[in-house]
């Protein structure tokens, strides 16, 4: 089983690039499943249903998020509609949407994506150790679930190592995202999970994390925050990693990046 995961996708540029290459990486790597994180895929800020609806018709099979799932008023309602979106796991049951999602592959086979939310210097949210071992009980790898995919969504390197090393041949490939900065440390863990602490964005990177540089600057060195993030408007490149799962044990045999 091969799955593609693209990191977060920032604004118009992120949207272009990966919407202009989804058959052309399907075609490529003959993979059996499209991932996309679009959290930030609005203007820099959140999604909205308009453009969730172009990556799964584009062919993007689940669609993930992250902190910012919320700042796009008009996406509550489709967390609820939608069976092919999920934000974080971690976040009150209560709230709009769900955190995992089952999806099951042409071949019969099944996939369970779901998403957590870290604490280290982000909002305050539910224990991610705690939610993911609730989630966990109902799921044995290899044998009810082929593969099981966990993206940590953190600020902290050190509290996606730590999940990746928990979680460790319990589940097929933890990934992280949010910083929007590529990580050189994709690997097999001791017990045969694929893990990478960040996938990176798809957007421009003549920029600061996918916006105009010149607002960042300004906070920076005037320590004003006043002015308005900008996304940038250049040409994206799209950063991604594809995962090889044996299909026998759920457990990876292969992580490498992609670059476009």
């Amino acid at each position: 089983m091969k799955i593609i995961y693209c990191g977060d996708v920032v604004g118009r540029a992120g949207r272009d690039v990966v919407l202009n290459n989804v058959d052309f990486l399907k075609n490529t790597y003959k993979i059996d499943l499209f991932l996309v994180n679009v959290e930030n895929a609005a203007h820099g800020f959140g999604v909205t249903p308009g453009i969730c609806r172009d990556f799964l018709q584009a062919g993007a099979d689940v669609l993930l998020t992250g902190n910012h799932v919320w700042q796009q008023r008009e996406i509550i309602p489709f967390l609820d509609s939608c069976p092919f979106i999920i934000r974080p796991l971690n976040y009150p049951e209560t709230l709009p949407g769900k955190g995992a999602v089952e999806f099951q592959l042409a071949n019969g086979k099944r996939i369970l994506v779901t998403q957590l939310l870290g604490r280290l210097f982000m909002e305050a949210v539910d224990c991610p150790v705690q939610a993911i071992d609730k989630l966990l009980k109902n799921y044995i790898l290899g044998k009810n679930i082929d593969a099981i995919f966990v993206d940590v969504h953190a600020e902290a390197t050190s509290e996606k190592l730590s999940l990746g090393y928990y979680l460790d041949g319990k589940v097929s490939a933890v990934t992280g995202t949010h910083t929007h900065v590529p990580t050189a440390d994709f690997r097999l863990l001791r017990k045969g999970t694929a893990y990478i602490t960040d996938v990176g964005m798809c957007g421009d990177y003549d920029s600061v994390l996918g916006f105009e540089i010149e607002e960042p600057i300004n906070r920076l060195s005037r320590k004003y925050t006043g002015g308005r993030l900008s996304v940038s408007k250049g040409k994206g490149t799209l950063y991604a990693v594809l995962i090889d799962i044996d299909d026998n044990t759920g457990l990876s045999k292969s992580i490498q990046q992609i670059v476009l």
